[in-house]
């Protein structure tokens, strides 16, 4: 058992019991795992992002292949995106008209380096967020995914993500899911392993 779970375990008898569910049906989770449908670099990762938002993982993949098919197999760079007309980008990808303006704000944050591709594993938590949240288009939750799934870091907790709200209200016994307020309360004793509990929850999740 490792440091963070022997702190999870005291702080947390809920939380404790959850995690014993969760390692009897199956491997405990870990901090490294990233998500398996992501690429690899901060880039490509708030790419596949934007186009995911608000569908399904199949229709998503679709977009990202489509996207990178037009450009001989690798995305379009920050540049090639902003040259694009965006109408042709739209279609051609089947984005929608938010998502093409995502894109193309995102294109914009890296060329003007208001998100600095090269620096954001440096940068604390809350400045990582300010950068990406400047972004038109993504939200809180998106940056606390892009921390914890692709950054790993170790005290995330994404209060926007409404899965893991319905999870606490079924094992806390709530009578409705927590507003991202009470959740953030409620995961105060988490700290400094809430990624590592937001994980626990999500493996939960998918066992039951």
């Amino acid at each position: 058992m490792t440091t963070a779970e022997e702190h999870l375990r005291r702080a947390d008898p809920v939380l404790a019991a959850i995690m014993d569910e969760v390692v009897a049906g199956g491997e405990a989770p870990t901090l490294a795992a990233g998500h398996p449908e992501m690429p690899l670099d901060h880039y490509g990762v708030l790419v596949r992002a934007i186009a995911g938002q608000n569908i399904s993982n199949i229709a998503a993949r679709a977009i990202y292949r489509k996207l990178t098919e037009r450009y001989d197999g690798r995305l379009p760079t920050p540049e090639e995106v902003l040259a694009e007309n965006p109408d042709e980008l739209r279609t051609a990808a089947g984005l929608s008209h938010a998502k093409t303006a995502s894109l193309r704000s995102l294109a914009e944050h890296i060329r003007s380096g208001a998100v600095d591709l090269d620096r954001l594993h440096e940068l604390p938590d809350a400045a990582v967020i300010t950068q990406l949240t400047a972004v038109k288009g993504i939200g809180g939750w998106t940056a606390d995914l892009f921390l914890i799934f692709h950054l790993h870091r170790p005290d995330v907790l994404p209060v926007g993500d409404l899965e893991l709200r319905k999870v606490v209200e079924r094992r806390y016994k709530l009578a409705k899911p927590p507003t991202p307020a009470e959740f953030e309360r409620i995961g105060q004793p988490w700290r400094p392993h809430r990624t590592l509990a937001c994980r626990y929850l999500w493996r939960l999740r998918e066992l039951v």
